[in-house]
């Protein structure tokens, strides 16, 4: 089978193995970018098409007689279109779950870095301020710990669970949101209780219509102002504005975010003022761990092994 892949490089940073992908398929052909007036021209007679974030749409899928399989080298499907393909019997698979342990690690580490003020420090550091000190140590900067705290997960999914997993071992006691307008499950505490009660709020749920402005003005009155607000989720689940303002206002101690509501923020965001206290930003990093990567490159090749079987996996439409 000819396969085209139409940005690895969203997925490859040179440090990927991608032997085993094509060794699946008689031809592989790696386009580091394709913009998407150019995907016909690269895919029309590919019977097996591969992308990260690229758009194939309708009108690309109907010109596409050979087209057979669509790889998905990533989770989210909505830059696919699913009726189509379904429509002329391709199969579309994704992968899943590949970023588990990378994602639960980022969000402790930046769960670490608010408590223990540590860019804060490090900045002093490189400033002089170290060098100029009295006593031995600088405590210019609060430092807080993470046993005996309460964290508050919104999203008991995979995800939700093994980040769950890591704060127990920190001697945290875990709590676990209901979402707003759903019954409250058993051992599930309802969400506008739970924000009153955590020291840390950590978020993991998809977005949707239900989750959208999620943490807004009023939801970030309702939790301490010393708490922490955690986003490895999606941007929009939170109020940018809403964010900033309470940051500026000292209504919460500090937020960490991996995600914005447009990625890349190439027209600013409200969260990338510089007048911001206490936030830390990582650019949509949290899943990027060579690793996590690597177990993509290996779930498509299970997904072409079991499609070749015609018995695919994965498979979302």
């Amino acid at each position: 089978m000819k396969a085209v892949f139409l940005d690895y490089k969203s997925l490859d940073q040179d440090d990927l193995d991608f032997s085993a992908l094509k060794a699946v398929f008689s031809d592989l052909i790696l386009y580091p970018a394709v913009q998407e007036e150019e995907v016909f021209d690269r895919i029309h007679d590919a019977e097996v098409v591969i992308t990260n974030k690229v758009m194939i749409s309708g009108d690309v899928i109907r010109q596409c007689a050979k087209l057979k399989l669509i790889l998905i080298s990533a989770t989210g499907t909505n830059n696919v279109d699913l009726a189509q393909a379904r429509e002329q019997g391709i199969v579309v698979c994704n992968c899943q779950a590949y970023g588990t342990a990378a994602v639960a690690q980022h969000t402790m580490a930046l769960m670490l870095a608010l408590s223990t003020s540590l860019i804060q420090y490090d900045r002093a550091v490189k400033q002089g301020e170290w060098q100029k000190a009295k006593q031995f140590c600088l405590l210019d900067f609060p430092i807080v710990e993470l046993t005996g705290k309460t964290l508050g997960i919104v999203g008991y999914g995979e995800l939700g669970q093994a980040v769950a997993k890591l704060a127990e071992a920190f001697g945290m006691k875990v709590l676990v949101a209901s979402l707003p307008n759903r019954p409250v499950k058993e051992n599930r505490v309802p969400f506008a209780d739970l924000l009153a009660q955590v020291d840390y709020l950590s978020l993991h749920c998809p977005l949707n219509d239900e989750t959208r402005d999620l943490i807004d003005a009023a939801e970030l009155e309702k939790m301490k102002s010393t708490a922490f607000l955690i986003n490895c989720a999606r941007g929009g689940i939170v109020n940018e504005q809403a964010l900033a303002h309470a940051l500026r206002q000292g209504q919460i101690a500090g937020a960490a975010t991996d995600v914005l509501s447009i990625e890349p923020p190439t027209e600013g965001n409200a969260l990338l003022a510089n007048d911001i206290p206490n936030l830390i930003i990582t650019p949509h990093s949290a899943w990027g761990s060579v690793d996590a990567r690597q177990r993509i490159v290996q779930q498509m090749v299970e997904n072409v092994e079991a499609f070749q079987k015609a018995q695919p996996i994965r498979q979302v439409n």
